[in-house]
């Protein structure tokens, strides 16, 4: 009686232990494929309570049904068409499409589908890289160039149950020992132009400041021409007054004339002039009154 106890205690716990591993949950985001001797039975991509037969004659695998990010390694590099070499950062957006041929190409495996696509993209990455030279990776050519490599990974994984979502560049630098010879490069080219304009600069300026000595010349002589001819047009005046002013009275023109005369000789107190007394010079120190110059032979 106690054997036979302990023998359906024994079958009740396997056929629990039985339904146990006959029932699973999908979680959210989550999709199942039950399979048996290495054959897809089923794939349950709802969320919930699900039946399979007991392992081992079928087994469940959980596969994510939401999108997955793949990131490139630390300090990856890779060579340019002029033999630079960058260091990318990469990242790569992807899902599972069709968890059955995920299954059968990967063996449901995640690490082995990353694995592959790493490579894949690598690959791709090197060959756009190789082919392009610097400026264009980093300008506008960086879009073509994702395209490129999400086409070329694309192609690749066709067929295995995976759909690539994006492809993006998350980081492009030059290689540290190769930064220092570019920024000197840099240098020399920004240091050869700055001495080209300021060549250019100093040519402008001795352009501007002969045009300016020129122009300063042309004015100085116009204006002196002006002046001369204004100094003359006034002397032809001023004669011309004289002569009119002086010709109604001769006698004050001559006394005029004569004061003129002592101004200019005697303009210092120790001025000192010998001449004869009857000089007509002296005519009107010897007599104020007089009214018309004498002559004298």
């Amino acid at each position: 009686m106690k054997n036979r106890s302990i023998v359906a205690a024994a079958i009740v716990a396997l056929a629990l232990a039985g339904a146990a591993s006959s029932l699973f949950v999908v979680e959210q985001g989550q999709v199942a494929v039950v399979f048996a001797l290495g054959k897809v039975r089923a794939v349950f991509a709802q969320p919930g309570l699900h039946f399979k037969w007991p392992a081992p004659l079928e087994n469940v695998l959980r596969l994510e049904k939401r999108g997955l990010i793949l990131h490139s390694d630390d300090a990856e590099r890779y060579t340019t068409a002029a033999q630079r070499e960058l260091v990318l950062g990469w990242s790569l957006r992807w899902h599972i499409a069709d968890p059955t041929q995920f299954v059968r190409s990967f063996g449901g495996s995640m690490s082995r589908a990353e694995s592959q696509l790493h490579d894949t993209v690598k690959s791709a990455l090197s060959a756009q890289v190789a082919a392009h030279p610097l400026a264009t990776l980093l300008g506008a050519g960086e879009g073509a160039l994702r395209d490129a490599v999400l086409k070329r990974t694309a192609d690749a994984v066709h067929g295995r149950g995976i759909a690539l979502d994006g492809f993006e560049l998350a980081r492009v630098d030059l290689a540290a020992d190769q930064t220092q010879a570019v920024y000197a490069r840099m240098s020399a080219e920004r240091r050869d132009a700055a001495d080209q304009l300021r060549a250019q600069g100093q040519a402008e300026a001795q352009a501007i400041r002969g045009r300016a000595d020129k122009q300063r010349s042309e004015l100085l002589a116009q204006a002196y021409a002006h002046a001369q001819r204004i100094e003359g047009e006034g002397d032809a005046k001023a004669a011309a007054i004289d002569a009119a002013s002086f010709g109604q009275d001769p006698g004050f023109a001559a006394f005029y004339r004569s004061l003129a005369a002592y101004r200019a000789t005697f303009k210092q107190r120790s001025d000192l002039l010998v001449l004869d007394p009857s000089s007509a010079f002296l005519r009107y120190m010897r007599d104020p009154d007089a009214k018309t110059p004498s002559v004298s032979h």
